[in-house]
């Protein structure tokens, strides 16, 4: 079954290189968010959102056969921005007309992938540009198309902490002499 099912993919790719006359190519946009306010020092989760076009799907981030390719998002932050974690949605259970006993893990529609962005403390207040790929394979109900990569960017703004002095002010120190 598992043979089948990979040489209906590889047919996939050959039949995907060029789309017949009235055809659509899978898509996924993304939708940038807002510039985001991270205190220096704290970590905070940034949303990107994304939407697979109607009639396609995407492999979740844990498929569950190694041999498909997951949905993963690299990014490469300015230097004293630290990405803590990438959280990715739950992908859906669903079976497809190429494998109708087999269940795959894929993503449709809309979905979000969560970034935790911390900058370090002594970083200077500014806006920073955080650059990336996400890495997909999209498919339709009958064939996968070619792995992409799409790129990906969002804006944080770092502001110092309004609670960092009222910490290190001696003068408020239960320890102060009066």
């Amino acid at each position: 079954m598992r043979l089948g099912l990979c040489a209906l993919i590889l047919a996939g790719f050959a039949a995907a290189q060029d789309f017949p006359p009235g055809s659509r190519a899978p898509s996924i946009e993304y939708f940038p968010p807002e510039i985001t306010t991270v205190y220096r020092g704290h970590a905070k989760p940034v949303q990107l959102q994304f939407r697979i076009a109607s009639g396609f799907h995407i492999n979740s981030n844990r498929p569950k056969q190694e041999y498909l390719k997951k949905t993963e998002l690299k990014l490469d932050a300015p230097t004293d921005i630290a990405i803590l974690k990438v959280t990715y949605p739950a992908g859906e259970d669903r079976s497809f007309p190429f494998s109708p006993d087999e269940k795959l893990s894929v993503y449709t529609g809309d979905f979000a992938v969560a970034v935790s962005v911390r900058p370090l403390k002594t970083v200077l207040p500014t806006k920073y540009a955080v650059h990336g790929t996400l890495k997909y394979q999209a498919c339709d109900n009958a064939a996968c198309y070619p792995p992409k990569q799409m790129p990906v960017s969002f804006e944080i703004k770092v502001v110092k902490d309004p609670n960092a002095n009222k910490r290190r002010n001696p003068a408020q120190s239960p320890h102060a002499h009066r």
